[in-house]
């Protein structure tokens, strides 16, 4: 069983990736806003001298947990892509499939280039993840999605099981018939999903963190049962939850400090998890984890 959470630059790491090993790919890859991406977690408690009202007039004080940020700005985007995406068609296995998650920005510049890495033929879908909350521009159309790119290694022996996925409601039962209602109907490429709300209790304190829904409903159709989902931009390890919910294996890398100390929270206590560290020069085998950067980690098995 893979449960593998490493901490190394994706692109070396990736380069040491056997052939065809790799069954699914989802990344979150920066989105390249040409801004600092920040998130701060914080928890609130009542007092009468509290910075905050809430309810029926109730003040409480808001503690700072923490605070969880990284630079979003390339000169060279896709040249920063390229090589991550040409590894990643060649680890994926002939019936494996890889979802890019971006959003207006550079989706359409990563799908020219999607298309010359992989092919135009093994382009399946550009999902639109479609939700609401944020900011309102007055300017313009508030933009209110995310694109999800989804190409395959192979278009004619992929795997695809769109009945592994939920049911969702009809948007006109009535126009359907009370059964077809009742059952409901497959998604299509447009997701409606809200966003991670701040205060939920799915909240890690990652800047982008994404919807555990979103990446579940990719990994039930996409993966094959007991494959493994490799996700080599992990932030907060959305990804690896999603693979472990559902019987399936992973491997997360990021170099994100931040980032493994979040998956370390988000992993406590399950069992098989290991950690390799390859950006700490040491002998092999496990290392005390005092001078390291993972935090709160007993201690890290360092690849090989």
């Amino acid at each position: 069983m893979i449960r593998r959470i490493v901490f190394s630059d994706n692109l070396p790491y990736l380069r040491r990736v056997p052939d065809s090993s790799v069954d699914m790919i989802y990344i979150d890859p920066p989105f390249n806003t040409g801004k600092v991406q920040r998130a701060t977690r914080i928890q609130t408690v009542r007092s009468p001298e509290g910075d905050r009202v809430g309810f029926q007039g109730k003040r409480y004080q808001t503690r700072i947990l923490g605070r969880n940020e990284f630079a979003d700005a390339f000169d060279d985007y896709l040249g920063f892509l390229e090589p991550r995406l040409r590894e990643a068609w060649r680890i994926l296995a002939r019936h494996g499939s890889i979802y890019v998650h971006l959003d207006f920005r550079e989706v359409h510049y990563v799908k020219v280039l999607m298309d010359e890495v992989f092919g135009r033929d093994c382009f399946l879908n550009d999902i639109v993840w479609a939700y609401d909350y944020g900011a309102r521009s007055t300017k313009k159309w508030p933009a209110k999605h995310d694109s999800i790119l989804l190409y395959v290694r192979d278009p004619l022996h992929y795997h695809f099981d769109i009945e592994k996925v939920e049911r969702i409601p009809y948007m006109a039962p009535g126009l359907v018939g009370p059964e077809k209602a009742a059952r409901g109907k497959t998604p299509t490429d447009t997701w409606w999903h809200t966003i991670v709300a701040t205060n939920g209790r799915e909240r890690t304190g990652y800047p982008t963190q994404k919807p555990l829904g979103v990446v579940e409903r990719a990994v039930k159709a996409s993966c094959i049962p007991g494959g493994v989902v490799m996700d080599f931009f992990a932030g907060s390890g959305t990804s690896g939850e999603a693979a472990l919910r559902n019987g399936r294996q992973f491997i997360l890398v990021d170099s994100n400090a931040e980032a493994m100390k979040i998956m370390a929270r988000r992993f406590a206590g399950v069992e098989g998890v290991t950690w390799e560290d390859d950006a700490i020069e040491s002998e092999p085998g496990v290392v005390d984890s005092a001078p390291c950067l993972f935090a709160g980690i007993p201690a890290v098995r360092r690849g090989a």
